[in-house]
Order: C-alpha cells, then sequence, then structure tokens
C-alpha cells in the first residue's frame, strides 16, 4: 500500500497559517493528479490546492480549520484502483441506519453555577453587551461556557408576530478576517487625513469618443479611464515623492519607482493587484495590465505575489455608484486615491455655465510623512492631468501616446 502525505504548500513568503475553506472532494472519493481538491484561504488570497497523485482520498482536516503551512491536510492511497462507475464513496454507500430519538433529559435542578459565565465566556458577552443571566448554559450545572457566548446574539427588542425573523451565522474567511484587521490597524496607527477635488472628465471624454474604437482595433483592449488615472497619478508622485514613500521605524523610504495597486472586489472580497513600474508603461500597456490582473482576480487566479507590494493605490468607488468617500489607507503604503461617479453637473466655464461630466476625487494620505502641500498639491497635479491630457500626458502628440 503506497500512502502518499499532502501537505499545505507555501503560498508567498511571511504565509505560515491557511484555512480550509472549501473541500472540493469528499472522504473516500478517488481523485486524478492535479485535480482540486480544495480551496484554502490566506491572509492575501484564496488558493486552489491540487491533488498530486491519483488515489483514494482521506481528508485529515475539516473546513474551517487553521492549518499551518507544511502540515498533512490528506492522504491519497496511490495503490487504489479506479471505481468503474463514479467515485469510491458511490460504492461503499450503504441505508444509513436509522437514528432512534433522543430521549428527553429531566431538567436538573439549579446550583450555584447556573447562569455563571466563566471568565473567557463573560469577557465575550461583555463585548457584545450581553447579559450572562440571558444566556442559557450548556456547560456543568448550567454555566455559560466560551461557545455558549460566542453563540449568543444580542436581543433584537420585541419581535414581530409576523414576518421573517431569519438569521444566518457565517465564519469570515482569513482573508476578510485579515482586511479587517488590517484596515483597524490603519484608523488606530496612522494619522489618516482626506483631501478632495473635483475634475472636468470632459476632455478624457472627447478623446475617448474620437480614438476609442481605433485603440481597440488595434490593441484589443479599451481605452478606459484606469489609464489616464494611472499615468496622472505616476507625474504626480514624480512631482511629490513623499506621497509615494512609507514610514519604516524611525525611517521616511522614499520610492524612486511607481507600483500602482489597483483595489478590485473579486469573488472572495476586496483585492488589490499591482501594476509595476507603471512609470514605463504606456496607455496600451497600463489597459493590458488592468484587464489581465482584474481577469486574474475575478477568476480567483491572482497570486500572491501579484498583490505584494505597491507604493500607491487606486480605488474606484464610482463603480458602483459612489459620490463621494474617503478611502482607508492601504498600509504601509501613505497614500491613496478614490475616484467616483461621474455626473453632470452644472459649472462655470469661460464665464458662463456650462453643464459637464464631473467627477469628485479624493486623496486620503498618512499625516505623518505628507504634510498639506505634498497632498493638496498632489491632488491638483492629478486634476491638472486629467483636465488637460493632450498636454500633460501625451506630449502633445495623442496618436505618439496612443501608439496609433
Amino acid at each position: 500500500m503506497s500512502v502518499l502525505e499532502m501537505k499545505v504548500p507555501s503560498p508567498g513568503e511571511s504565509i505560515t497559517e491557511v484555512e480550509i475553506a472549501t473541500w472540493l472532494v469528499e472522504d473516500g472519493d478517488y481523485v486524478e493528479k492535479d485535480q482540486p481538491i480544495a480551496e484554502v484561504d490566506s491572509d492575501k488570497a484564496t488558493l486552489e490546492l491540487p491533488a498530486e497523485e491519483s488515489g483514494i482520498i482521506t481528508l485529515k482536516a475539516e473546513e474551517g480549520d487553521a492549518v499551518e503551512v507544511g502540515a498533512v491536510v490528506c492522504l491519497i492511497d496511490m495503490s487504489a484502483e479506479k471505481p468503474a462507475g463514479g467515485s469510491a464513496t458511490e460504492t461503499k454507500k450503504e441505508e444509513a441506519p436509522k437514528k432512534e430519538a433522543p430521549k428527553k433529559e429531566e431538567p436538573k435542578a439549579a446550583t450555584y453555577a447556573t447562569g455563571t459565565a466563566s471568565p473567557a465566556a463573560k469577557k465575550v458577552l461583555a463585548e457584545k453587551g450581553i447579559d450572562a443571566g440571558s444566556v442559557k448554559g450548556t456547560g456543568k450545572d448550567g454555566r455559560v461556557t466560551k461557545d455558549d457566548a460566542v453563540n449568543a446574539v444580542p436581543s433584537m427588542g420585541t419581535q414581530p408576530t409576523n414576518g421573517s425573523r431569519g438569521t444566518e451565522r457565517k465564519k469570515m474567511s482569513m482573508l476578510r478576517r485579515k482586511v479587517a484587521q488590517r484596515l483597524v490597524a490603519v484608523k488606530s496607527e496612522t494619522a489618516m487625513l482626506t483631501t478632495f477635488n473635483e475634475v472636468n472628465m470632459q476632455p478624457i471624454f472627447d478623446l475617448r469618443k474620437q480614438y476609442k474604437e481605433d485603440f481597440k482595433a488595434k490593441h484589443g483592449v479599451g481605452l478606459g479611464f484606469m489609464s489616464f488615472f494611472t499615468l496622472a497619478v505616476v507625474r504626480a508622485l514624480e512631482m511629490y515623492p513623499d506621497v509615494n514613500s512609507m514610514i519604516d521605524g524611525d525611517y521616511q523610504i522614499k520610492n524612486h519607482f511607481q507600483d500602482i495597486s489597483i483595489a478590485v472586489s473579486g469573488p472572495k472580497g476586496l483585492m488589490v493587484p499591482v501594476i509595476r513600474n507603471a512609470e514605463d508603461l504606456s496607455f496600451r500597456g497600463v489597459e493590458s495590465e488592468v484587464k489581465r490582473l482584474a481577469i486574474r482576480a475575478r477568476d480567483g487566479q491572482i497570486t500572491v505575489d501579484e498583490m505584494t507590494g505597491g507604493t500607491f493605490t487606486i480605488t474606484n468607488g464610482g463603480v458602483f455608484g459612489s459620490m463621494l468617500s474617503t478611502p482607508i489607507l492601504n498600509p504601509p503604503q501613505s497614500g491613496i486615491l478614490g475616484m467616483h461617479n461621474i455626473v453632470n453637473r452644472p459649472m462655470a466655464v469661460n464665464g458662463e455655465v456650462v453643464i459637464q461630466p464631473i467627477m469628485y476625487v479624493a486623496l486620503s494620505y498618512d499625516h505623518r510623512v505628507i504634510d498639506g502641500r505634498e497632498s493638496v498639491g498632489f491632488l491638483v497635479a492629478v486634476k491638472e492631468a486629467l483636465e488637460n491630457p493632450e498636454e500633460l500626458l501625451m506630449g502633445n502628440n495623442i496618436k505618439k501616446a496612443l501608439e496609433m
């Protein structure tokens, strides 16, 4: 009998633990080599775990279990023959024995311990604002255990006699929990401020209307807003390098390159893939890279390496209809630009009121390393480039810039 121990591979540097999100097979199934058998969550991404060999699988971990990198999660019996029809479990199915009705336990007399919460349970209940007396204890003599406290739900007040009152309790993925921890840390560990401005998007609308069809026909990607914003950010970062820096203890690290993180919404939550050396890319290069990374994030194929690093982040809440927001920093970066929806608004142009497509933009920054002059100047530089892209982003040669 030849049995292979399948261990958790390392998803990337600094990751020491993963969580079994979903088993894609059942215990006793016959699996083929390279067949996906599980999805595992790290604090940065969700990855598929393929079978290393063919054989009958024995699971050694449950869904939701946190396992260390290198730990054994399943066994594969490579000497087992593939069943003729279906999986091995199908050949083993037997009629389930009838379960006897559980005997009703006689209620136990109350003692001093009844309704008393353990120290761990007290802490959990205090965080939830729940009185221990309102929780039914399942411990010895009716004591309230930590599990009782974790499963306890705060009172929702007087419930109506009609209408649905259902709830669902679902454990957050490791990725979502890590994002939550990082966001809370940002609020408590940085001096975050946000400054706002507005951008007249008409010049970009005119350029896209004139060139987007030819651009797509030649390059195979659309001429979207992201390339204009990315290149405007690259220009502004070169003018205000403090915004492209980060704090490391008592030191400020200024980056002489622009790795732009693009926040995208994936099936497993928010992901932030990185466009490396955006300062070396053209409009075509940025659009191609944005499309590639977005597809990989959407399909769950994005790797940890593709989301590691980044010196500045762009997030676009406008795709969901957001008019204005204060984006939260992506640590250890010191700045993030928020894009929003575009709405036709009255605007003064050359002394006349004209309806123009306007977008509000927001820059959140770490005031520990970026002062008001740099933050406001940076956002104004972005605004100027977007309102005059032909001169400031294309060098007054549109066809050359678009590689037409």
